[in-house]
């Protein structure tokens, strides 16, 4: 029988978001994803039963290389405040701050995980002038060093690997988190972000429901309108990596299918745009944020002929909130 993979997961400075979007992992469920993985959780701050006191001797035991680490998640930004301290956030009980215990523990862990765009880049953690001086484990927003540096790598040879999202879609983590175990994962699984290419080779855009309204560049003007977001309202999804629209949370949810454009929470510095969120800055009325690898000029020409050839039934139905005109059936060859 193989031996189990053992797992810390830590948090630091976020929501607690991708442990609650983590719960909601189905077919399998989180506890199963993990056992079918081999993989045993050694401590997680919401789902373990032990606390502090456990918690700081199971620590004890790992920095000691009593206890052997095979995965280490952290999840939120690294709290570097104030002053590169790290004081405005230390583990309860312990007096050190939180990010000492985490630089520490990379050390004797196998693999690192970051998980969400707090851990891997900073994330909405850091932005609004950054008081905290969070920063994610290997970059800063998008500039590569953050706590561990960009030079680290783990026991077995891997950058941190960023489960970038806000919040990660539970499949991203458990299926990562089985890669990792089963040790098929390699530096060629990571794209240039170090996300895993599993989720990150594939764009929001893929699957949205919305992609016929695209097509025709037939747009919403107002958030309740069915039409495409991204000439109007700020929908990034040409843009986005990640596979949201394919494989939604609990079969059916994602933001673009709730009505919401995709702000590409994935990507390093996604939290401040320099643009309210629901607006598509635009230069000569061309949105700035084109598809990403579609030259300007064949986007305007082939949006000029898009629009010249909208059908009607999109025309009305794109500024509508539910469908007005059906699509048309075969006709109807008379008696």
């Amino acid at each position: 029988m193989a031996e189990r993979k053992t797992l810390l997961w830590l948090q630091s400075g976020g929501c607690g978001g991708c442990s609650m979007s983590l719960l909601t992992a189905e077919a399998p469920d989180l506890l199963t994803a993990l056992e079918a993985a081999g993989i045993e959780l050694l401590w997680h701050p919401t789902l373990s039963e032990g606390g502090g006191a456990e918690l700081h001797r199971l620590l004890g035991r790992i920095t000691a290389g009593e206890q052997p680490l095979d995965l280490l998640c952290l999840e939120g930004a690294v709290v570097r405040g104030p002053d590169g301290s790290g004081r405005f956030h230390r583990l309860s009980g312990s007096g050190r701050p939180m990010m000492a215990w985490i630089a520490e523990l990379a050390g004797h862990a196998a693999q690192v995980v970051a998980v969400g765009s707090c851990a891997a880049y900073g994330g909405v953690t850091s932005a609004g002038g950054n008081p905290s001086e969070a920063c994610g484990l290997q970059y800063d927003g998008a500039r590569t060093g953050g706590l561990l540096g960009g030079g680290y790598r783990s026991r077995q040879g891997l950058p941190v690997v960023n489960i970038a999202g806000c919040p990660t879609h539970p499949g991203w983590v458990t299926e990562t988190l089985a890669e990792l175990a089963a040790g098929h994962f390699t530096t060629e699984r990571l794209d240039p972000w170090g996300r895993p290419r599993g989720y990150a080779d594939h764009l929001v855009h893929h699957g949205c429901p919305r992609n016929e309204y695209y097509e025709f560049k037939a747009s919403a003007a107002k958030p309740s309108d069915l039409g495409c977001l991204m000439e109007h309202l700020g929908c990034l999804g040409t843009q986005a990596h990640a596979d949201c629209n394919l494989r939604p949370w609990n079969g059916e949810g994602s933001c673009l299918r709730g009505g919401f454009a995709c702000i590409n929470c994935t990507a390093p510095g996604f939290e401040e745009p320099g643009h309210p969120f629901a607006e598509t800055p635009k230069v000569a009325g061309i949105p700035v944020g084109l598809p990403t690898d579609m030259p300007k000029a064949w986007f305007v020409a082939l949006a000029s002929l898009a629009k010249a050839a909208t059908p009607q039934r999109l025309t009305e139905n794109a500024g509508a909130d539910h469908i007005v005109v059906p699509p048309g059936g075969p006709r109807r060859e008379k008696p």
